[in-house]
């Protein structure tokens, strides 16, 4: 493992990171609430392709020699699953809400634990599938059913957490025998090409002021990669990893002061489990490491 740089900044960076994700899901939630889910994502994706293809021309083995990846099919499926995943939260964000959707969201860390096993061939213990486990129930308790408050928009974030998992799953077992930078680059440009082609159709007129919104939300987009890969570079993931869990706080403030949800005593508690359970599969890594 490598030693941290700089852990304390390493993990500012990281707090910063998951607050800027978490505005820049309250960006989304309005954007695709007034227009196309598809047509915003694809812009979104347009300017995140551009901002790889800066790194790749300003990497110092060449661009060339930076994007060379023998993986190409296990990229281009990485990218199909980044940019359904993508597509199916934005849209719980409209449907659901912000809480509900990433409270549910949040047992992929739990997910890409189970789908390390069969895909990574990784040994996965009784207490990491006890963790598993108990984050499932988890979202079992947030999306209550058979009790007459659950809906079929309720499971677009647990089908995009299952998703991400996929996507997370298979960036670890492409960066194994390659650097890391293909694996960011690739999924930039594949998705763009991809978002092009189901959101140009449903691209529509978009007015001055969220015009203004949309480029704060692109703009936030990039932030977000590049302070996680500033983190990255400065403390180990898995010192900092827990942290991500503060988007779910963030995230809930924001829908609770922006657009008026409510925080539920199911969806509280089931996060917790969810959160709770992830930690300890976390702490459990930490101790093999």
């Amino acid at each position: 493992m490598t030693a941290s740089k700089n852990p304390v900044l390493g993990i500012w960076l990281m707090i910063a990171a998951v607050a800027t994700f978490a505005a820049q899901d309250g960006f989304a939630k309005h954007l695709a609430g007034a227009y196309s889910t598809l047509s915003i994502i694809m812009i979104r994706y347009w300017v995140f392709a551009a901002f790889v293809i800066l790194l790749a021309l300003r990497r110092p083995e060449g661009p060339r020699a930076a994007i060379r990846s023998s993986r190409l099919p296990a990229h281009v499926l990485r990218s199909v699953f980044l940019v359904s995943e993508i597509c199916l939260i934005v849209w719980g964000y409209t449907l659901i809400g912000l809480i509900n959707s990433l409270a549910v969201f949040s047992v992929c860390p739990l997910l890409i634990v189970a789908f390390s096993g069969p895909i990574l061939g990784e040994r996965i213990s009784w207490q990491r599938w006890a963790a598993v486990g108990a984050g499932l129930a988890g979202v079992l308790v947030i999306l209550r059913p058979g009790m007459g408050v659950f809906s079929w928009a309720a499971l677009l974030p647990l089908a995009s957490a299952f998703l991400f998992a996929l996507y997370s799953v298979l960036t670890r077992l492409t960066t194994r025998e390659e650097p890391t930078f293909p694996a960011f680059f690739w999924p930039g440009v594949i998705g763009a090409v991809l978002m092009t082609g189901i959101g140009l159709p449903q691209l529509e007129p978009i007015a001055a002021l969220d015009l203004g919104l949309l480029a704060i939300y692109c703009g936030l987009s990039i932030l977000s990669h590049w302070l996680v890969l500033q983190a990255y570079q400065r403390v180990e993931a898995a010192r900092v990893q827990p942290f991500s869990y503060l988007q779910l706080v963030f995230t809930t403030g924001i829908g609770m002061a922006v657009y008026g949800e409510a925080l539920e005593l199911p969806v509280a508690l089931g996060g917790m489990i969810v959160v709770g359970a992830g930690l300890y599969s976390l702490s459990l890594e930490r101790r093999a490491a």
